[in-house]
């Protein structure tokens, strides 16, 4: 392996779509069999390299546990390519509509066929599990995939390279590594799909490039994930919850929580069990075991900014630095656990994702102030709501727009792998996980069989049967006058 990024032309790239396409075209759709075979060839290549690919990740963070990557990039995604690979056979069977019909001579079906050729682009947070996870959902719905890894993480996106012709056919499945020139000709090829993952910035160039083909996109992002408290819930409890949700992974993960809004009375106890539940988790920083540094300097840099930008700008910064320590250091690119109150609409932290160990409080009086406050701002992926779920929450619950929510706890809803999981806006178009998956990376083509011995292409040309212009009166003024009746019953309102 190699950490030099060796850049791809657009011709390499193209070369590879065309064998992938010329395959996919000369076989035709996979059976069942094929696609379990793809999934369990790409198990393989995670779990007999499991160690391999948590060393080379921890190589690319400089400091991250080889147990914490091996949960994370490999395990953590296994009950998904499980499921897939027990259902798939179930979900590929074309389903009947209307059965009616179909007993009035007009058969109706729905199939589910194979797009082609798919492209992924993972991020360097999670450059494993979010490459592999997509990937094996377009095995299961018959597709051929092209892979580009984070530049980011360069040891780990080599290994992958190197692992996946052990494995695979190149015209079954590839992983590119490469640069912004690499990624930039693999988004314009013209894939039947293409997943990203990773900023909105970066999504938003990403889908430009892919719409000159009008390839579709599914585009995984994050944004800025509000925590809300609930009055009257266990701030102790809480408090340690939530600032463990936020030092996940070094705080790297788009569903972190990235800001809190605590009932103003609470504020005080709340930093405090967050402060001890950091201080319990890291009693050295520095030195401890299981903490995951910023993952390059130019990141590092950005994180550091915020927080000065936010210091000069009149917010206070409570720092849980260990006694003896020096924080943050440069060299290991380690922050301490940092809670920022008094943050204000000027302060650039509180617009942009952090993507570190920082959470921001803020103190409310009502929830529909925090309600109004979040309308204002795009739509996270996750929302998160800690306390008891009475009217409050249900406010919460239905006047907020996010990707998805959890209840007391952090990230639960991207673990159901039998729910969708996606973002909204903002955080993104599209969904996987399960049959979601399997859904996105599948053409849902509708077939229909008239046996009848009326043609609809004859209805539309003349000569028209006798009396059709009656009926297509009469049935203007049937639908109208039943719409009017259901606006009287209720009243004319909605």
């Amino acid at each position: 392996m190699t950490e030099v990024l060796t850049e791809h032309t657009a011709d390499e790239l193209r070369a590879a779509y065309d064998r992938q396409r010329a395959a996919f075209l000369a076989e035709g759709p996979p059976s069942a069999a094929v696609r379990r075979d793809r999934i369990d060839r790409l198990t393989l290549m995670l779990t007999e390299n499991a160690t391999a690919i948590a060393d080379a990740v921890g190589a690319d963070f400089g400091s991250r546990p080889r147990s914490t990557s091996i949960v994370s990039e490999v395990l953590g995604i296994v009950p998904d390519l499980e499921l897939t690979r027990a259902r798939l056979a179930t979900w590929m069977k074309p389903r009947r509509v209307l059965p009616v019909a179909g007993a009035l001579g007009l058969p109706i079906r729905v199939e589910p066929s194979p797009l082609g050729v798919v492209g992924v682009i993972a991020p360097w947070n999670f450059p494993v599990g979010l490459l592999a996870e997509p990937a094996a959902a377009a095995f299961a719905a018959g597709n051929r995939v092209m892979a580009k890894a984070s530049e980011v993480t360069a040891r780990t996106g080599a290994l992958l390279a190197e692992l996946a012709p052990q494995y695979f056919d190149p015209a079954e499945f590839t992983v590119f590594c490469g640069g912004p020139q690499t990624a930039a000709a693999f988004s314009s090829l013209p894939f039947d799909h293409l997943f990203f993952t990773g900023s909105p910035q970066v999504g938003a160039l990403v889908a430009q490039a892919a719409a000159a083909n009008l390839t579709p996109v599914t585009l995984e992002l994050g944004g800025k994930n509000p925590a809300a408290v609930g009055s009257g819930a266990d701030v102790a409890k809480v408090g340690a919850r939530i600032m463990a949700a936020r030092l996940a992974n070094g705080g790297q993960l788009c569903l972190c929580p990235d800001e809190v809004y605590v009932p103003r009375a609470q504020v005080h106890a709340f930093v405090d069990a967050a402060q001890t539940a950091a201080r319990a988790s890291f009693p050295s920083v520095l030195h401890g075991e299981g903490w995951v540094s910023i993952v390059n300097e130019r990141n590092f840099d950005r994180v550091v900014g915020l927080i000065e930008d936010a210091v000069a700008k009149g917010a206070k910064k409570i720092e849980v630095a260990p006694p003896g320590e020096r924080l943050p250091d440069r060299a290991s690119r380690r922050i301490a656990p940092t809670i920022l109150l008094d943050v204000t609409a000027d302060m650039t932290i509180d617009s942009e994702e952090v993507f570190g160990p920082v959470l921001t409080v803020h103190p409310y009086d009502r929830i529909d102030d925090v309600i109004a406050r979040l309308a204002d701002r795009p739509a996270p992926l996750a929302a998160y709501w800690y306390g008891p779920t009475g009217p409050d929450f249900e406010r919460f619950r239905s006047r907020t727009r996010s990707g998805g929510m959890t209840i007391d706890d952090f990230a639960a809803h991207c673990a159901v792998m039998s729910a969708p999981f996606g973002g909204v806006g903002r955080s993104g178009s599209g969904a996987y996980h399960g049959k979601a998956g399997f859904d996105t990376f599948s053409h849902l083509r509708t077939i229909v069989h008239n046996k009848t011995p009326v043609s609809v292409a004859q209805l539309m040309v003349p000569p028209y049967p006798r009396g059709y212009d009656r009926v297509v009166a009469a049935s203007v003024g049937l639908i109208r006058r039943t719409a009017r009746r259901r606006r009287a019953r209720a009243g004319g309102k909605a």
